[in-house]
């Protein structure tokens, strides 16, 4: 993907002829000034589109890589976000989409208003409709002060809907209510109320599938996915695993010590199982991966004994933290049977301090000769 320095056009048709604008650069504050322009100035149909031969570099904090997979969709990404449409982001757990989301209102003509986003599983349903719609005074047991909603309170702005799959049924034909008309009604009042927000919607289940077993209401989906950002899961991205650990490890550490990562590197066999490795849980579980390495690697050097990866055989069962655990478990067994009451002659072979080996015995529950 050309870096930031490539040339770049910024077009859209007005009703009164083209607008276009060439530069070296187009970042995210050249977009929404020109969004902003196309705008004022009265857009037609066709909306503002980044020249294909200069797709737009990810911004700081955005997403990182430069695979054709991922190019595809920060082009994608770049055209979406000049406008007002919904837009529905798809991709597995630990992709990026709440990043897609946010790069989506940095680029548009909202990017000075408030982004909101609310996780639709973490809540019970009347918590996340009073999260999202507000609710007065009295509504339910509890509701002492009337209170806006995140509709509300990101008026001018943007709100991520993350987990859409999850939203209960109810609350799905309120936010339909949302999309399509621009008006909230807090619970417990009959008065409807103006916003004007963009909203986004993230989910890694199946909608369509949804959509047939009557767990997703059908003009919702079609609401929502106006438009669309599929992002690609790791394992087909190729050697943009390297460039996400190089940045990774590029920054502060987040342990209680604060000690920083930036020290760390890896050692050509540690690149090469991160090539190798499958990435179920993507980029969140890259970054888990490396931030453990980057602790156990004493010397500052990662090799592959610090990548805690399953193995090449073994079959996924469960989530993925479970799958690292019963990993982790199985390695520090093995390890006391082949230096059984040795703490520290079991973890130089495992290839971790001692510290960090006696951390892994208490919380696993083992004993020095096996499982207590």
């Amino acid at each position: 993907m050309p870096g930031p320095g490539g040339p770049a056009e910024l077009a859209a048709d007005l009703e009164a002829g083209r607008l276009a604008l060439r530069a070296a650069a187009a970042d995210d504050a050249l977009r929404a000034v020109f969004a902003l322009a196309v705008r004022d100035l009265g857009r037609s149909a066709v909306p503002a589109a980044v020249s294909a031969a200069a797709p737009p570099a990810a911004p700081a904090g955005g997403l990182v890589g430069e695979s054709p997979a991922l190019h595809a969709a920060l082009a994608r990404i770049a055209r979406l976000a000049p406008g007002d449409l919904p837009v529905l982001i798809l991709g597995e757990s630990g992709t990026g989409k709440e990043l897609a989301a946010r790069q989506l209102h940095r680029a548009s003509a909202r990017s000075g208003g408030p982004f909101l986003a609310v996780n639709c599983a973490a809540l019970s349903e009347t918590l996340l409709l009073s999260d999202l719609f507000g609710h007065a005074r009295g509504a339910f047991t509890g509701a002492d002060r009337d209170r806006k909603g995140v509709f509300e309170a990101a008026h001018g702005g943007t709100v991520l809907l993350d987990e859409i799959g999850d939203l209960p049924l109810p609350a799905q034909g309120l936010l339909l209510r949302v999309v399509q008309e621009g008006e909230v009604r807090r619970l417990g009042e009959s008065e409807a109320r103006r916003v004007n927000v963009r909203v986004l919607a993230a989910t890694h289940r199946d909608l369509p599938r949804m959509v047939e077993e009557g767990t997703f209401r059908r003009d919702l989906y079609f609401r929502l996915r106006v438009g669309c950002v599929d992002l690609p899961p790791l394992r087909d991205r190729g050697d943009d695993v390297l460039q996400l650990a190089e940045h990774f490890l590029a920054r502060p550490g987040n342990d209680r010590s604060g000690r920083a990562e930036r020290s760390a590197r890896l050692s050509s066999a540690a690149r090469a199982s991160l090539l190798a490795h499958g990435w179920p849980g993507n980029v969140r579980e890259l970054q888990n991966v490396l931030a453990l390495a980057a602790t156990l690697a004493a010397d500052g050097s990662i090799g592959p004994e610090h990548l805690e990866l399953p193995a090449a055989g073994d079959a996924p069962r469960g989530s993925y933290h479970r799958q690292l655990d019963d990993l982790r478990r199985r390695q520090v067994v093995e390890a006391l049977e082949r230096h059984p009451d040795n703490f520290s002659a079991a973890a130089r072979w495992l290839g971790v301090s001692r510290q960090t080996f006696s951390y892994y015995v208490r919380r696993f529950g083992i004993g020095g000769n096996g499982v207590r």
